[in-house]
């Protein structure tokens, strides 16, 4: 039978503290990622559409096309 140290709560309890915040942080670096990429394809759009006189139905058409050729996104 193994003997558990006295301090093995506090590791237990320190080691949980690190992963969870570690979880944090890179869902947080997730979320500012995925911001940027939807203020770039905003902008994105916006720029073509004044540059090329894109109507209001390039939008749903593109949303349409992507969720066929990206369908787990």
């Amino acid at each position: 039978m193994t003997t558990i140290p006295n301090n093995y709560p506090a590791l237990l309890k320190d080691i949980k503290e690190r992963i969870q915040q570690a979880q944090v942080r890179a869902a947080l670096s997730a979320n500012h990622e995925l911001i940027l990429l939807y203020w770039e394809i905003g902008r994105l759009l916006v720029e073509r559409r004044e540059r090329e006189g894109w109507g209001t139905g390039i939008i749903p058409r593109l949303a349409r096309d992507l969720k066929n050729e990206l369908p787990g996104e």
